[in-house]
């Protein structure tokens, strides 16, 4: 029986070791932290988001330029598969109003205990506490609690996680051991800094829900929190990358208002009602958005309409790379093949987080990990000559 080593007990490090372990390999997992699948599990706290329920080129464009690499994991195993699967682990699903798919018991924990006892009944072992340490010759290393180790697999699965959150056990620190192949780590569904002025303090922790986020040509939907850092939220997430590439902050704070309906609401006449609670009336503005406009705004122009329906947000800087829910860079594509394989190390293949693409939140980031684990898993297996080319 052949032996196979995968490093990396997250979503794709888990699907490569089902994968090979499938295909009649005996397969090793080894784990850097106390428990596999941290951030995982950290994900799931508030709702485990597994995918996004829409057709292949949709979930594909997602990806921007990577989809062109990413295309045949996608089209092995996209949303439809992602579903069945978390079906076939005794978790059914359901379909939130935007397409989110969640698992009914909506937690991580009930589906990552289930693909656990899968994959041992499947003689899979998992090694917590093995930090991989790079190679000597064909020689994979760890440092184990015990004593330093190495394996010598027929294949190896490298799943080791992008950059953020660390403490969950993804700190891009397998970098160094391939460092002329990976393209710089950047935080990717990241907040920004704003530098509030004190009255902003009382409004921290406050959404702003119903709004729409212009930056350049990208329009988000979604809600923000304001926060003594400055700016978080899903709808923030969405424009990342442009917002990280220099693109300005807008926020139209009545989207479904045209500008000359907002300025007729604004003409009403108010009597001795203060602009505050005018504000408050006939637009419904909070206290968090009046005060926004404030913020950046002061005085307020006789003319409000164009600024609620454009309101500039002077960002500063993305928040630091290991408060980002993800991360862009990482093992380029140029050093793989169409397999996944590390074209400098035959037998060795990479999946997850851990390659060059990034995706907004709404599931994507997960599918692709799932899907790349898989892809890898099957050609690993391939190589080891226990399974068709994936």
């Amino acid at each position: 029986m052949k032996n196979a080593l995968v490093i990396g007990a997250g979503p794709a490090g888990l699907m490569a070791a089902d994968a090979l372990a499938s295909a009649g390999c005996r397969v090793t997992v080894a784990e850097a932290k106390p428990s596999p699948a941290r951030k995982f599990l950290m994900a799931g706290k508030s709702g485990l988001n597994l995918t996004k329920a829409e057709d292949l080129e949709t979930c594909l464009a997602a990806y921007a330029e990577a989809a062109q690499h990413l295309r045949p994991m996608l089209e092995a195993f996209g949303p439809d598969e992602v579903i069945h699967w978390a079906k076939d682990l005794g978790q059914p699903t359901f379909t939130g109003s935007t397409g989110r798919v969640f698992p009914t018991a909506m937690k991580a924990s009930p589906l990552l205990r289930a693909w656990l006892a899968r994959l041992e009944g499947l003689n899979v072992t998992l090694h917590r506490r093995w930090r991989w340490t790079g190679w000597d010759g064909d020689a994979v290393l760890f440092d184990t609690p015990q004593r330093p180790r190495r394996c010598n697999p027929s294949v190896t699965v490298l799943a080791c996680g992008g950059a953020s959150w660390a403490r969950l056990g993804s700190d891009g620190a397998w970098s160094a051991h391939l460092p002329d192949q990976t393209a710089p780590f950047l935080p990717a569904n990241m907040g920004f800094t704003v530098a509030w002025s004190d009255h902003m303090q009382r409004h921290f922790g406050q959404p702003l829900k119903n709004i729409a986020l212009h930056a350049g040509p990208h329009v988000s939907r979604g809600e923000i929190v304001l926060s003594a850092s400055g700016l978080e939220g899903g709808g923030l997430y969405a424009l990342s990358r442009p917002l990280r590439e220099g693109a300005a902050l807008t926020l139209d704070l009545r989207p479904d208002l045209p500008c000359d309906e907002i300025r007729a609401r604004l003409n009403r006449p108010r009597g001795k009602t203060s602009l505050s609670n005018h504000l408050r009336k006939i637009l419904r503005l909070s206290p968090a958005e009046q005060a926004l406009l404030h913020e950046v705004a002061r005085p307020l122009p006789a003319d409000l309409a164009p600024l609620i329906k454009a309101l500039p947000i002077p960002l500063e800087a993305p928040r630091p790379l290991d408060e980002a829910i993800s991360t862009a860079g990482g093992l380029r594509f140029d050093a793989l093949t169409e397999d996944l394989m590390l074209k400098s190390r035959p037998g060795t293949f990479a999946a997850g987080e851990m390659l060059d693409w990034e995706a907004p939140t709404g599931g994507y980031l997960l599918t692709a990990c799932l899907a790349t684990g898989l892809w890898a898993g099957r050609a690993a297996a391939c190589f080891a000559g226990l399974a068709p080319r994936p």
